[in-house]
């Protein structure tokens, strides 16, 4: 009898090893290699070697030269929501695999749902359940109030069933809630596992891909927010989305973290009621919705978010410590980049804050990746210590550098025009992004360093 292969596989970045180890020596992790099966070792070398070399010559006849291939638009259609349209980077592409991750109660199966049903209505479309009953899918549906005519329901884990029956129904759209629970019957390790998750996810690929039907997949995530399973699974599909926001929150934001047919760090934002996820087309209306008191602290900033600007509010908080090391917490921001504009503040601001516990959030829940909200974070800061009400009307944006200079962000000239479009009459920008007409009458100050923004709110 052949002998079994075995690798130990790390589940959180992928890396394989010939025996089991306590921590992976590529991520550092502990304890998270699990053993997965490679299939014997036996069999003919001869007809391998013969495989082989037939393979390599028909994809010697089948390759082409770079300048001979035709570039045809693809071939997208609308999922319904406009806002998952954008993440998505225009529409959904056929033979496309998608990756939704989310926390438990985000919204993931209710916005699939949600999908599915308005395509149901133009197309062949199949939703496959593995944690859920098909009972308990039909009183979601019918508590949001949705189409229930054409969407096919199945309730099924393993993977050769699913994708028997996706051959036999030839669906254009295919969902799979979850990737986890699914099993094939060729592995014997648990649904979930690395070799699982793996081998499903490509046979479900594999499928897609010679048919030409979408497919989407549900993924958990782990309780750090990354995608749970193995790290080779966000490489084998070609979009990863993920659905940010807890239970208790109104709002929840789609972000694209990978796209193979669009732009990346793309933004939607959706509200969860009664009837479903409802797409929020004014974003930076919704997140500007501040108190009828001014207060100090408060300041706000344009980001951009993929392929449109969006303006937040952000608030900082500088209150005296009763702790040996003062506390700086961050939400929403990176915790390392407030520390470190809190000593540029120190060096070219002439502002001392080390005896200061320093609070920054950005309201809403959304998440700021990018540099240009350094100087809006910075007098913010600046507003909260001094105890002074930053105007109403002024929106700031720029990235400050080390040396105290205040860099240009891309795009400032769309940023200006977002904010004029929102009433806003003043702005502090990097002298880089400083118009040669300011929309709307706004009044821009053009700065070049940190002291010449502090003067200007004098």
């Amino acid at each position: 009898m052949a002998k079994q292969k075995t690798a130990f596989v790390c589940s959180d970045c992928g890396a394989d090893y010939v025996k089991w180890q306590g921590q992976c020596s590529d991520c550092n992790a502990w304890n998270t290699l699990t053993e997965i099966r490679l299939g014997p070792s036996g069999g003919s070398r001869t007809a391998a070697v013969a495989a082989r070399r037939v393979g390599s010559a028909a994809a010697a006849e089948s390759a082409q030269l770079l300048r001979e291939i035709d570039i045809l638009d693809l071939p997208r259609f609308s999922s319904g929501l406009k806002e998952f349209d954008r993440v998505l980077g225009g529409g959904l592409v056929p033979g496309s695999a998608i990756l939704l991750g989310g926390s438990p109660g985000a919204g993931k199966s209710t916005l699939l749902l949600q999908t599915m049903c308005h395509l149901s209505a133009t197309m062949e479309a199949l939703y496959v359940t593995g944690e859920e009953s098909l009972q308990q899918v039909a009183l979601r549906a019918q508590r949001l109030r949705l189409p229930t005519d054409s969407l096919r329901l199945m309730a099924e884990t393993h993977v050769e069933a699913i994708v028997e029956s996706a051959q036999s129904l030839a669906p254009k759209v295919l969902v799979v809630d979850s990737i986890q629970v699914v099993h094939s019957e060729g592995i014997t390790s648990a649904p979930g596992s690395v070799s699982q998750v793996r081998e499903c996810a490509a046979l479900l690929i594999r499928h897609a891909k010679q048919t030409g039907t979408v497919l989407l997949l549900v993924g958990h995530v782990t309780k750090d927010g990354a995608l749970a399973g193995p790290k080779v699974l966000e490489h084998m599909i070609d979009c990863s989305i993920l659905l940010e926001g807890t239970d208790d929150a109104r709002f929840r934001t789609l972000r694209g973290h990978k796209n193979r047919f669009g732009a990346v760090n793309e933004l939607g934002v959706f509200a969860m009621t009664g009837e479903g996820m409802r797409e929020i087309r004014n974003p930076s209306a919704i997140f500007l919705e501040r108190g009828s008191a001014a207060a100090p602290g408060s300041a706000v900033m344009v980001v951009w978010e993929g392929t449109r600007p969006l303006l937040v509010e952000i608030q900082a908080l500088v209150d005296d410590s009763q702790l040996t090391n003062p506390r700086r917490v961050a939400v929403g921001l990176e915790q390392n980049r407030l520390a470190m504009l809190l000593a540029i503040l120190h060096r070219h601001g002439g502002l001392q804050v080390g005896s200061q516990d320093v609070f920054a959030n950005v309201v809403g829940g959304v998440k700021v990746l990018e540099t240009s909200a350094d100087l809006a974070l910075l007098l913010a800061i600046v507003s909260s210590y001094r105890d002074r009400v930053l105007p109403r009307d002024l929106v700031v944006f720029g990235e400050v550098g080390l040396s105290g200079e205040i860099r240009p962000v891309p795009n400032g000239q769309e940023r200006l025009a977002e904010a004029a479009k929102h009433g806003f009459k003043r702005a502090i920008v990097p002298r880089g992004n400083a118009p040669r007409s300011a929309a709307g009458g706004m009044r821009v100050t053009a700065v070049t360093k940190l002291s010449e923004a502090l003067e200007a709110l004098d």
